[in-house]
């Protein structure tokens, strides 16, 4: 069994990897509200939809995770999820699973620059966003 730990995820978005740039990714499913159910949906339990959460640093910087989600609002991205960190071979394993999905790329509900004052020197502002998945993701593990 690969149980999922707490410090080794990857977050990629393409080739990139911004990993330094979140300290919360989620992956988050939930019942689809649409008008339309089919009977297929239904029969597997209902409609679901899927959301991206990430906690990210604030960094104006043109190749930080901020300024992607700046200049990239409204594009479809490929985004791999690696929780238990990604081999060098970039191959998923049963121990280090892949998931991999297209998330269309937002700005938050909220913050999006700034916060509140902090007397730490290492304090970094944050912006939480939800990106939509087009799709459920797919697992790899070998």
């Amino acid at each position: 069994m690969a149980a999922l730990g707490t410090r080794a995820l990857v977050l990629r978005i393409g080739s990139t990897d911004y990993s330094d740039a979140v300290s919360d990714v989620r992956v988050k499913s939930d019942e689809d509200d649409a008008d339309f159910v089919s009977f297929a949906a239904a029969a597997a339990g209902g409609a679901r939809k899927y959301i991206l959460a990430l906690t990210l640093v604030q960094d104006t910087a043109a190749t930080s995770l901020w300024y992607f989600m700046w200049d990239s609002a409204g594009t479809t991205q490929t985004v791999e999820v690696w929780p238990n960190g990604r081999p060098i071979s970039g191959t998923a394993t049963a121990t280090q699973p892949k998931v991999t999905c297209s998330a269309v790329v937002s700005e938050p509900n909220g913050d999006l620059l700034g916060g509140e004052a902090d007397k730490s020197t290492t304090a970094r502002f944050t912006t939480e966003c939800e990106w939509e998945l087009t799709a459920k993701p797919t697992l790899a593990i070998s």
